[in-house]
């Protein structure tokens, strides 16, 4: 099996000027983590589905900051945990609930304004859903059209799988944080992946250690293009 980074293409090569503005309600702030002595917040982990309205704490995650006191960071991590997915991480930045703003312009099938989310029009999910693509959860937008016939914009939700080969990462930075799930390197100029933990059941899904890398099966990118699927990019890459 082969495998890809599915990623987008330059401006100057796009056929759909579509463009939209728009951002979550609800994030887990950001944390000084006391293990790997790191302040971060990522912005890649989102749960689209995940209403937080009737938490009765939620209101402290519509801003942003930085939580130097790493058990109220966990508290307020436990106050989500019951409703996202039992896979998730809960990194610092995490966000919750629907993408919300404007839209305008058209949309080719998939489009990814950013490498680390993709937006479908909802009959292009159907069609990969009928080609027996597994790991596709389509979320909805909260994206407002100021025109007619305006399509109807999905988000991608991907579970964390499958790693960084850790000969394509800096000597003794490969391994995660077990507490804030944080790494100490950037995506390798040339990713290898760790065949031992890719997972058997997806053909689409994040790296669990850079969960804003998007890596999809040979099965899918063949799909994409037998399809016509336009204005994305692939990069296959080797497994060891």
């Amino acid at each position: 099996m082969r495998f890809y980074e599915l990623g987008s293409v330059p401006a100057d090569r796009m056929r759909y000027p579509g463009e939209y503005k728009a951002e979550r309600k609800w994030h887990l702030p950001g944390v000084h983590c006391p293990t790997c002595d790191c302040s971060w917040a990522g912005i890649s982990e989102a749960y689209p589905d995940v209403d937080l309205s009737r938490v009765s704490e939620a209101k402290q995650l519509e801003k942003a900051w930085l939580e130097e006191d790493f058990e109220k960071f966990e508290r307020l991590r436990a106050m989500v945990r019951s409703l996202v997915p039992f896979w998730a991480r809960l990194t610092p930045g995490t966000g919750f609930g629907p993408l919300v703003g404007s839209a305008h312009g058209r949309f080719a099938q998939l489009y990814m304004l950013y490498s680390w989310m993709v937006i479908i029009r909802r009959e292009a999910l159907e069609q990969l859903q009928a080609e027996g693509l597994r790991g596709l959860k389509g979320c909805r937008t909260k994206l407002r059209f100021r025109q007619r016939n305006a399509p109807e914009l999905l988000e991608l939700e991907m579970e964390p799988h499958g790693l960084f080969h850790p000969d394509c990462l800096p000597p003794g930075r490969s391994d995660t944080c077990t507490t804030c799930w944080g790494n100490d390197f950037d995506v390798p100029k040339q990713p290898l992946l760790d065949k031992a933990s890719l997972p058997e059941h997806l053909d689409i899904f994040r790296l669990r250690n850079c969960l804003g890398f998007i890596v999809i099966t040979e099965r899918f990118a063949d799909t994409l293009t037998r399809l016509g699927f336009e204005e994305f990019s692939l990069r296959e890459l080797p497994v060891r």
